[in-house]
């Protein structure tokens, strides 16, 4: 088994706002000395990990990522007959195992990624509790778990700063992806029409807006330590096999959702570059450092990208054990086959 999975990926997106910063904008970075859209990690990742590729694959073997534990649990409690302070009271309780709960409130102050296998104890031990009406012992608020099958918290980590011992180091590094070439955000001035004005006396628009939006071909890169996904996962290699392939057709297949209806940002890489092997990981990001700038992006991103992962191994000896890649401009390579390659 390779320890290390790594992948490298080209999408192209027409104009869009795939992920927007504070401003309503699409995030940039400055690289190489011009300016480049972004999508950052943390949207790449959300929006993998709820995508329906993620549940149709791994339906039961998915987290919940939340604050509001203390509300679902109050919930429960008051519809199975639970007087409502006695509910509140115990649903903190219950809350606050997963971190420190909020003044007056049900909520608990950072997000908790909680697995199916805490969220069925806590499930139960809030039946108990109604059944019986009184209020959790210690012993019953043992609720955190270890090696949980919840692949999202094997693959992304948990931290939870009140419980360190039950924190899990990520398996899988995700790096924000970046234009392969420099971009100029631009602005959509738009209206929108009331179809019930006949124009007979206001010929005006019923809206006015601005939407920014930029187009750009996307390198993202992704880095699976598929040792720690397994000793994660509780040793259970079949679990993180299913995964890593449900990880890697997320990351090919799923767009971020940033406007989406406004602009039909849906799009599959164009290339794909996997590699597995023991070695020390490496990005290519730096083969975009110089901006791409032909008007042929799409080929010439591929071919430097490819040229700097050569080069890579003519200076430091084979970067990777094994290669596969796919190229949907050209129609080279397959994508099942892709699938089996990383599997192996």
């Amino acid at each position: 088994m390779s320890k290390f999975i790594q992948l490298h990926l080209l999408t192209s997106y027409a104009p869009s706002n795939l992920n927007r910063d504070d401003l309503g904008r699409p995030k940039t970075a400055r690289m190489g000395g011009s300016e480049r859209l972004r999508v950052s990690s943390q949207s790449l990742k959300r929006n993998w990990r709820v995508s329906d590729l993620f549940e149709q694959s791994l339906g039961e073997n998915i987290g919940t990522r939340t604050k509001r534990l203390g509300t679902q649990v109050f919930n429960q409690l008051t519809e199975l007959g639970t007087a409502e302070k006695q509910a509140k009271a115990w649903a903190i309780e219950i809350a606050g195992v997963f971190g420190k709960g909020k003044k007056d409130s049900l909520d608990i102050e950072q997000l908790a990624h909680i697995s199916p296998e805490e969220m069925q104890a806590v499930t139960s031990l809030a039946t108990t509790l109604a059944t019986e009406n009184r209020g959790p012992d210690k012993e019953e608020l043992a609720l955190l778990r270890r090696n949980a099958s919840a692949v999202d918290i094997a693959l992304f980590g948990r931290m939870l700063a009140s419980s360190p011992e039950f924190n899990c180091e990520a398996a899988c590094q995700v790096a924000h992806a970046i234009s392969v070439h420099g971009v100029a955000v631009e602005e959509d001035y738009f209206t929108a029409v009331d179809d019930l004005n006949n124009a007979d006396s206001d010929l005006g628009a019923a809206h006015i807006g601005e939407a920014a939006f930029a187009a750009a071909l996307f390198y993202s890169y992704v880095c699976i330590d598929k040792e720690l996904l397994v000793n994660n996962l509780g040793g259970d290699l079949e679990l993180a096999n299913k995964a890593i392939a449900a990880l890697v057709e997320a990351a090919v297949k799923v767009s971020p959702k940033g406007k989406q209806n406004s602009f039909a940002s849906r799009a599959y890489a164009s290339f794909v570059l996997a590699e597995k092997g023991d070695q020390q990981p490496r990005s290519l990001s730096v083969a975009f450092l110089k901006p791409i700038s032909g008007e042929n992006q799409a080929e010439d991103a591929v071919q430097v990208l490819q040229r700097q992962a050569d080069n890579f191994d003519k200076v430091y000896g084979a970067c990777a054990d094994g290669r596969y890649s796919v190229n949907a401009t050209t129609g080279e390579g397959s994508f099942e086959q892709l699938k089996t390659f990383i599997a192996d």
